[in-house]
């Protein structure tokens, strides 16, 4: 199983967000930080604000900011909003029936399963258990605070 780039980009600009500790952050930082095209940020960052994950301001100070504390923010849920198809073969779709061997192949309950173990063990964490060292992922994410070491 492989998750979207929306998903993927959906995650990395929660904990972008989770990491500015309230300050708001822009989609033009965001896709700078990432390396990711401002189109595509754009369109994770809508689609997490219709989900109620993250709030926009307008104006000059504007940006996004997480709309729920960290630890409020379930990383199944995540990604059950921003995958568009979990169907991890063709017979998961119910409207799918070509499989020849579709009325006694165990394969689809193997699978099924696995896939519910999956995100059940997404449903035990959040974003607050990912963003758990904020100084290292600011170091990396290039929010570190500089510290003056000498006066001038």
């Amino acid at each position: 199983m492989r998750l979207t780039m929306h998903t993927d980009y959906a995650l990395r600009l929660l904990i972008l967000l989770a990491s500015k500790q309230g300050e708001p952050a822009t989609i033009q930082e965001a896709s700078e930080r990432y390396d990711i095209s401002r189109n595509h940020m754009m369109k994770v960052a809508h689609r997490l604000g219709q989900a109620g994950f993250i709030q926009t301001l307008r104006g000059r100070r504007g940006g996004l900011l997480l709309a729920h504390a960290p630890e409020d923010i379930n990383l199944g849920s995540v990604v059950r909003f921003t995958e568009e198809d979990l169907n991890l073969v063709e017979c998961f779709d119910p409207d799918n029936t070509s499989c020849a061997i579709l009325p006694a192949c165990r394969l689809r309950s193997v699978l099924q399963q696995a896939l519910a173990a999956f995100l059940a063990e997404l449903d035990r964490y959040s974003l607050a258990d990912i963003t758990a060292q904020p100084t290292r992922l600011k170091e990396l994410l290039g929010l570190a605070e500089v510290t003056s070491g000498s006066a001038a």
